[in-house]
C-alpha cells in the first residue's frame, strides 16, 4: 500500500534554543544571505551618487528607529526628544574627533556611551512620570539641549558648527560614498541583531511586561523604574551612534537640523513602520526617507509652474501635511504599520493558493 505523508500546518517546537531563533526555516537563511549578497556586491556598484547617498540616509536613519522603537515601541515611554539626543551624538563625536584626537572606531562607540548617558539622565523623570507628562519631560529635555548646543560655544563651537576629519580605519580611507555604504550598513545590521537579542533575553521581557501593564509587572517583581532607565540608555546609544555616523558623513554639522521637527519625523517612522517591531523601525526609515525625497522632487517640479507662483500657492506646508496625514491613514486603516502589511502579504505567499 502507499504511504500517506503528512505535512504540518505550522511550526512546532521541541526545544528552546528552537524558539529562540531568528529564522525559523532554512528558506529564510537563504533569502538572508542571498540579500546580504545583493546588498554590499550589487547596489553600491549599481546605484549612482544620489541613490547611495538616500541608502546611506536611510541606514543611518534606521539606527535612530530602531533605538526610538525600544523605548516606545516596546516599553511604552513615549519620547519628543530623540531627535536632541541624535545630536548629542554627532556633536559628541565631533568634538571626540577634532578636540581629542579619537579615532573613527574610538568616536562613534564613544559617543553612543555619551548619548546614552544624557539620556539616562533624562529618563530619570520616569520614575515618578508616565503618559503625556513624561511625553513634556522629554519635549523639555529637547528644548534644553538644542539651547546647550547653540549656546555652549566653547564646546560646540556655537552657530559656526564642526568640521570632522575624514574616515581612516586600518589605514584605509573611507571618504566616498561607496566607503561610507559598507561602513554604515555594517553598523546597521550590528545593531539589528543587537537589538533583535537584546528583546529575546530577559530584559526585553521585561520592557514589555512594562508595557503592557507596569503595576502587573511590578507584582511579578520586575524593578520597573531601573529597567525604564534602561530602555531610555539604549535607545539614546543608538541615536548616539546614528548621529555620529551622520556626523562623519556630513563631515561638518550645526545645530539646525536637531530640533523638535526631527524628534516628531522619529515618531512618525515607528508609527508607521510599525511600534513594537525592529524590522518595523526599517521599514518606517524606508518610508519617510523615500517621502521626503519625494516631496523635495514634487517642490522642485511646482516651484517651476509660473502659474502657481502667480497664485500664491505655497509648497513650504507640503511636509508637514503628508507627514500627518500618512500617521492619521495609517492609524485608521493599519494601526500595526507596514511590518503588519508585510507579515499578511508573507503569510498570502505561505498559504497561496487559500485565502488568508
Amino acid at each position: 500500500m502507499r504511504k500517506l505523508r503528512f505535512h504540518p500546518c505550522g511550526n512546532f517546537n521541541d526545544r528552546y534554543e528552537q524558539e529562540l531563533t531568528i529564522f525559523e526555516t532554512d528558506f529564510g537563511r537563504t533569502c538572508l544571505i542571498a540579500g546580504l549578497v545583493i546588498l554590499f556586491a550589487v547596489v553600491p556598484y549599481a546605484s549612482g551618487p544620489y541613490l547611495l547617498y538616500i541608502f546611506n540616509m536611510i541606514a543611518i536613519t534606521a539606527i535612530a528607529a530602531i533605538g526610538l522603537n525600544i523605548l516606545t515601541g516596546f516599553t511604552g515611554q513615549l519620547s519628543l526628544g530623540h531627535g536632541a539626543f541624535i545630536g548629542v551624538g554627532a556633536y559628541a563625536a565631533a568634538i571626540l574627533a577634532t578636540k581629542a584626537g579619537f579615532p573613527f572606531i574610538l568616536a562613534v562607540p564613544a559617543a553612543g556611551l555619551v548619548t546614552a548617558l544624557v539620556g539616562v539622565m533624562f529618563g530619570l523623570p520616569s520614575g515618578r512620570l508616565k503618559g503625556l507628562y513624561l511625553t513634556i519631560a522629554t519635549l523639555a529635555g529637547q528644548f534644553i539641549i538644542e539651547y546647550l548646543l547653540v549656546h555652549w560655544e566653547g564646546l560646540t563651537e556655537g552657530t559656526m558648527g564642526i568640521v570632522l576629519p575624514g574616515i581612516s580605519i586600518f589605514g584605509i580611507a573611507f571618504n566616498s560614498d561607496r566607503g561610507f555604504f559598507y561602513i554604515i550598513y555594517i553598523c546597521l545590521i550590528a545593531m539589528t541583531l543587537l537589538a533583535v537579542n537584546i528583546m529575546r533575553t530577559g530584559y526585553g521581557r521585561a520592557f514589555i511586561a512594562i508595557r503592557d501593564n507596569d503595576r502587573a509587572a511590578e507584582g511579578m517583581g520586575i524593578p520597573i523604574f531601573p529597567y525604564k532607565l534602561l530602555s531610555f540608555g539604549i535607545s539614546s546609544f543608538y541615536a548616539g551612534i546614528a548621529g555620529a555616523l551622520w556626523a562623519y558623513y556630513m563631515i561638518s554639522i550645526t545645530t539646525e537640523p536637531f530640533n523638535l521637527a526631527l524628534s516628531v519625523e522619529y515618531i512618525a517612522m515607528i508609527i508607521i513602520g510599525g511600534l513594537g517591531s525592529i524590522a518595523g523601525a526599517i521599514y518606517g526609515a524606508i518610508f519617510i526617507t523615500g517621502l521626503n525625497e519625494g516631496l523635495r522632487w514634487l517642490t522642485d517640479i511646482f516651484m517651476g509652474v509660473e502659474i502657481l507662483s502667480k497664485a500664491g500657492f505655497s509648497m513650504a506646508p507640503l511636509r508637514e501635511l503628508a507627514f500627518g496625514s500618512a500617521i492619521v491613514l495609517f492609524i485608521l486603516l493599519e494601526p500595526r504599520g507596514l511590518a503588519e502589511v508585510w507579515r499578511i502579504i508573507r503569510s498570502n505567499f505561505r498559504l497561496w493558493p487559500f485565502s488568508y
